[in-house]
């Protein structure tokens, strides 16, 4: 784990190799159904800035710092050449379930998205239902969208055929995460099977203090992602804090483009544990990529550098009015980073 401070380059520096694209995606995801990125370029590679639309300024300048760091510093040293990534299964009708599933060849383990809404806990039954009859391990990712009393209903019932490796981010908040794994605890003794274990995700990389769901007890394994924490080398100092509470870490996408996708293969490569398969192959999503397609062995990715395909990247250039929209998002960011650096 590098100490070696983050740089902050001119923002004349930043703009001079900065590219913005549109990626098409196969199914909506988060709500969207199209990924706009910017590309840095600098003297270590490339990197990526792509806070969602909707991130306030000061939230997105952490993305920036990530972005800076994997162009004009590179990643860690590595500790594995292959990453073991889990499947990822938005919230398709369960007949869709064995077509997304072929994109992720010899993986054993699949995420799958519930809690939609506008959909039935019937619907999120059935589709992890088809992913059972397909991958041994299975996780769940609600992103928040539970009440508690929602939360307990439905994990219950989630793992009544079979046991979820863990279920992310059920509730938005610690407290109700809190509550929640004390119950799930009160249901498993009464019926001797093993408690759900629940991750978070929003808790850590959307709170002022990551370590605070850990400290009340609200997790027992923790979804980390790169450009949220500021970077590479950022994410693994967090990993090592709760690697001293006992909890297990999980890399995961920010819906990253390949660049972007590269910098988290590169940090959970660098891990000196890794204790689960990694969310990292979600590039699976995209219709088309600034880069060809890392290929899958065995259930995992190789850690190596991404360098853009220029002709792929000159067919995805975002609108000159959304690229304007962009820069001026990375001029106000480089502004606080700068402030925060006096």
């Amino acid at each position: 784990m590098s100490g070696e401070p983050v740089p902050l380059p001119p923002l004349s520096e930043l703009r001079e190799g900065a590219v913005v694209v549109s990626l098409p995606m196969r199914v909506r995801f988060r709500g969207i159904t199209t990924r706009e990125v910017l590309l840095l370029r600098g003297p270590a590679g490339f990197g990526e800035f792509a806070p969602f639309p909707e991130y306030a300024d000061a939230e997105a300048a952490s993305w920036l710092r990530s972005a800076i760091e994997a162009a004009w510093l590179g990643p860690p040293a590595p500790l594995r050449a292959m990453v073991p990534v889990n499947a990822t299964v938005p919230a398709v009708e369960a007949a869709r379930v064995p077509e997304i599933l072929s994109r992720f060849p010899g993986a054993g383990t699949a995420k799958v998205k519930v809690a939609e809404r506008g959909q039935s806990l019937a619907e999120d039954l059935a589709r992890v239902e088809a992913v059972r009859a397909h991958i041994e391990h299975v996780r769940v990712d609600a992103n928040g969208g539970w009440s508690l009393d929602e939360a307990e209903e439905a994990l219950q019932a989630l793992s009544s055929d079979g046991p979820l490796q863990y279920a992310e981010q059920p509730c938005a908040s610690v407290p109700e995460l809190v509550e929640l794994r004390r119950r799930l605890a009160d249901h498993a003794a009464a019926s001797g099977r093993a408690r759900v274990r629940i991750a978070a995700d929003e808790s850590i990389r959307r709170a002022e203090d990551p370590m605070r769901v850990v400290r009340a007890g609200g997790a027992d394994v923790a979804v980390v992602k790169v450009a949220p924490l500021g970077g590479m080398r950022a994410l693994l100092r967090l990993a090592a804090e709760l690697a001293g509470h006992g909890v297990p870490v999980v890399v995961s996408s920010a819906l990253d483009s390949a660049v972007g996708m590269g910098a988290g293969l590169a940090a959970a490569a660098a891990l000196p544990e890794l204790e689960y398969a990694c969310g990292l192959g979600t590039g699976g999503l995209f219709e088309a990529d600034v880069a060809a397609p890392r290929a899958m062995v065995d259930g995992a990715l190789p850690a190596s550098a991404v360098v853009p395909d220029p002709e792929r990247v000159a067919g995805l250039l975002a609108s000159p009015e959304r690229t304007r929209w962009w820069l001026a998002r990375l001029e106000r960011c480089h502004g606080l980073l700068s402030a925060d650096a006096e």
